[in-house]
């Protein structure tokens, strides 16, 4: 294909991103941090502490300059973690191309204002690339897409043209790619369900057995879902992959890591201990406060998102509020 792609850090999903590309003959390179974690990809030409087991193609360069990665990209994927989005974008800027596709990759929501990623790729970049700014979400665990495992995704933009771009880009025989223009849908389904995740983790931890977390899917799905609707977004994009989909997946797989932090708060441990037991980010954590901001802003009820936030940052057992949901007013499912 025509096209040359820029990574924006070295991170697990970032990582099989750029393989992803590589593989389908798209030159790539990857911006790392610093020259020496640079050199160190450069030469084992595959990242040990994330992936080890996955070698990059050829086409797949490294560097720790942003004009040498930036000054041929026509896509530039953005794969950090939601509070450092901000800070990179502003370093990349300068270098961009004109009509650049600028592709987040990053399922959060910036605190303190709740803002989704593609605002703040707005509020970053010139207004002449802002038609051209992508969402990515779905089902999309990276360790089991780097090897070749079938998955889907979903890639949404305002303008059809460029996540079409993108989607040819990444399309291939194990990896299927739908479109969007349900921007808003895509990235809060996205951030959202790792609140989901993180109950689901908790549940798992507590033995609570397979009816709760049925019953706790489907609930904390139509959580999010309301917080959506309200928000502006389509409701079928919670029933698709960025939504159902990826609930589906983070909820389940021991690969998940919000998954993980859930079930280390029910087996006792502080968020504050698991935190620093952990290599990536597990984005539902702050999705947790941003959701909550969301909520009284839009005058819409998240008991669940209520009972996370309780259990991560004051100190109520999850033990306790499984209780407390269990015990709430009874209504109608819809």
């Amino acid at each position: 294909m025509n096209v040359r792609a820029a990574i924006i850090g070295t991170t697990t999903w970032g990582t099989t991103l750029g393989i992803l590309l590589a593989q389908n003959n798209v030159p790539v390179t990857i911006l790392a941090r610093t020259a020496a974690e640079a050199n160190t990809l450069s030469m084992d030409r595959r990242n040990n502490r994330f992936l080890p087991d996955s070698p990059f193609p050829e086409c797949l360069a490294i560097t720790s300059q942003p004009e040498i990665a930036l000054r041929k990209s026509d896509l530039v994927v953005v794969a950090v973690p939601s509070e450092r989005l901000r800070e990179n974008v502003r370093q990349i800027t300068p270098h961009l191309r004109p009509r650049t596709i600028v592709l987040s990759a990053t399922k959060g929501l910036e605190l303190p204002g709740a803002q989704r990623m593609s605002q703040v790729l707005a509020d970053e970049l010139p207004s002449e690339l802002h038609p051209s700014i992508c969402v990515l979400s779905g089902p999309n665990l990276a360790k089991e897409i780097v090897q070749g495992k079938p998955a889907s995704t979903v890639i949404a933009c305002q303008n059809p043209e460029p996540a079409q771009q993108v989607r040819d880009a990444l399309m291939s025989a194990s990896f299927r790619v739908y479109t969007s223009g349900d921007v808003l849908g895509v990235e809060l389904a996205g951030a959202l369900k790792n609140i989901v995740a993180l109950g689901a983790g908790i549940g798992d931890g507590m033995d609570a057995g397979e009816n709760a977390k049925a019953s706790f899917i489907t609930r904390g799905l139509a959580e999010i879902t309301r917080l959506g609707i309200a928000a502006g977004a389509d409701p079928l994009t919670f029933a698709g992959l960025a939504g159902l989909g990826d609930v589906a997946a983070t909820c389940s797989s021991r690969l998940s890591r919000n998954r993980f932090v859930g079930e280390q708060l029910a087996k006792g441990h502080s968020w504050s201990d698991i935190r620093a037991s952990m290599d990536n980010v597990a984005e539902g954590v702050n999705a947790t406060r941003a959701a909550l901001i969301m909520a009284k802003d839009l005058g819409v009820e998240m008991p669940i998102a209520e009972m996370a936030s309780r259990v991560l940052f004051e100190g109520l057992s999850p033990q306790r509020a499984m209780a407390e949901l269990m015990a709430r007013p009874p209504r109608s499912e819809w």
